[in-house]
């Protein structure tokens, strides 16, 4: 495993940046009669975030619990909370989120 010096740790801890993290579970409608067309939607309306630079990592979750998915926002808490209240499976009660501040180095991605 690399070395890593506390100096080394320093610099890093210096170069972070706030992003937000949202937990996407799933709402009270999910499973419901024209959910699946509403998550397609879903989907589309987070490749146009991700292509608009707002949401660069984007998580779907694909096991069985209540957990749908998590996504890296470079907003605000309160602009993420903006952006997630439009999202059509939110609006149409198929998902809920939580929000969490987080910090991250930039530049960082998924092999």
């Amino acid at each position: 495993m690399t070395e890593i010096t506390d100096d080394y740790m320093l610099e890093m801890r210096g170069r972070s940046k706030a992003y937000t993290l949202a937990v996407l579970e799933r709402g009270p409608s999910y499973g419901s009669p024209g959910a699946d067309a509403i998550i397609w939607e879903h989907g589309r309306r987070n490749h146009a975030l991700r292509a608009d630079g707002a949401l660069p990592i984007v998580c779907p979750i694909v096991d069985d619990t209540d957990w749908c998915g998590i996504g890296i926002f470079e907003r605000s808490e309160e602009e993420t909370a903006r952006i997630m209240d439009e999202d059509p499976g939110v609006a149409a009660g198929v998902f809920t989120y939580r929000l969490h501040p987080i910090m991250s180095f930039p530049g960082d991605s998924l092999p």
